[in-house]
């Protein structure tokens, strides 16, 4: 139990370091001069690089077990690539130091999927890991308006020589109190067989509308509150640090209560199909609707995102949609492999998705490129979703 604590407490950094740009925006934009488009990029790597590191962490994890994997790479890549941060002198800085970041964090929840597959019945996948993702979560809301006080009082490179020591000694408790559970049988497989586990799961097609979905769905959320609800709020809205702490509080509380919300839906329902299709199609309507009027009042924007936190948060329906068919052999390698698509997936989009505002600025309106970006992910999950109504749904288990 402690161990699995230590854990949730790396996945709640690891929520924060996907979302605290949003609020580090206008501070980082006036010291180091790092625009939207930096900010987008960093994030971009964060996430890129996380989802590059699922394929060796999928392995470490069938053949060593998740105590070794997550500490050392949570101390050497998440606590060095913090410290980066705060000694940041360039926008390039900010962009390698959340490469390292992402790195670090790549192996922390697949670390505790891991577990929970092993040592909870398949019944109970769903909700447990919906129970440590929606309370994770919260680390958004101290990336929100908890981070942006501490900037204010203490400086922002301060307060992030804080959070690397913070990150350092929860490595450190992760090493001390994680228990592995017991090695299966690949954890002797040579190499080259332990990768063609890999390709074994990409070559099932009843996964391949399921990592389509898992491609996009989570990449709306956390692309609105990791980066883009920031500069909208400041550049659209008007609004200062202390204010877009605030909406961004909201979001993130909304999204820490759709990920808790979730977890038992499937078996209220009898379908996880249905439910995960039913979220993401009104997370389709919210972005449009953002595209549609980006300028609305102030309140409704705040409503809105709020909103899109909350039906977006699918992410743990998914997951445990896909391990249903995954073989048991290969449960390292099939979770970090659909975290990869949903991962890689925030990673992509949000490179295009900077491109895109690159393309709509210099317009008569500041919400043009906003708008543009909002079109943009309504497209994609849009498409995403049709794919997904072809998934074969895998009713939860009883």
């Amino acid at each position: 139990m402690a161990g699995i604590l230590a854990l949730g407490l790396a996945y709640f950094l690891s929520q924060f370091f996907r979302s605290f740009l949003a609020v580090m925006a206008p501070i980082l934009r006036d010291e180091l001069g790092a625009g939207p488009a930096d900010l987008s990029n960093a994030l971009g790597l964060w996430f890129l690089a996380f989802a590059a590191m699922q394929f060796p962490v999928g392995i470490a994890l069938d053949r060593y077990g998740p105590r070794r994997t997550a500490s050392v790479l949570f101390i050497a890549g998440a606590a060095g690539g913090t410290a980066l941060f705060a000694l940041a002198a360039a926008p390039w800085h900010i962009v390698a130091a959340m490469g390292m970041i992402g790195i670090g964090c790549s192996p922390v929840l697949m670390s505790s999927f891991f577990i929970y597959a092993h040592r909870f019945a398949p019944a109970k996948f769903a909700t447990v890991s919906s129970i440590l993702i929606g309370t994770a979560s919260l680390g958004n809301v101290v990336a929100a308006g908890p981070l942006a006080q501490a900037a204010a009082s203490f400086g922002w490179r301060e307060s992030m020589l804080a959070v690397a020591a913070l990150t350092a000694l929860i490595a450190i408790a992760i090493a001390l109190l994680v228990e592995d559970p017991e090695r299966s049988s690949s954890a002797e497989e040579p190499l080259g067989q332990a990768l063609s586990g890999f390709l074994k799961l990409l070559g099932m097609p009843v996964l391949w509308p399921i990592f389509a979905l898992m491609g996009v769905a989570y990449a709306v959320p956390a692309g609105l509150r990791g980066i883009w609800a920031g500069p909208y709020l400041a550049d659209v809205q008007g609004l200062e640090v202390a204010e877009i702490g605030f909406d961004t509080t909201i979001m993130a509380l909304a999204m820490a209560l759709g990920a808790l919300v979730y977890g038992p839906l499937d078996r209220i329902f009898g379908t996880r199909k249905g439910v995960i299709a039913t979220g993401s199609l009104l997370t389709v309507i919210g972005v449009a609707l953002f595209a549609l009027e980006p300028q609305m009042p102030r309140w409704q924007s705040s409503a809105l995102l709020a909103a899109i936190g909350l039906v977006g948060m699918n992410y743990a329906l998914i997951m445990a949609h896909g391990k249903a068919f995954v073989p048991r052999e290969l449960m390292g390698r099939g979770v970090t492999l659909l975290n990869f698509f949903s991962i890689a997936g925030v990673g992509v989009w949000q490179y295009a998705t900077s491109s895109v505002f690159a393309a709509s600025a210099g317009g008569a309106e500041k919400s043009e490129p906003y708008a543009a970006v909002f079109w943009f992910y309504t497209a994609v999950l849009g498409a995403a979703l049709l794919a997904y109504l072809f998934s074969k749904d895998a009713p939860p288990e009883r």
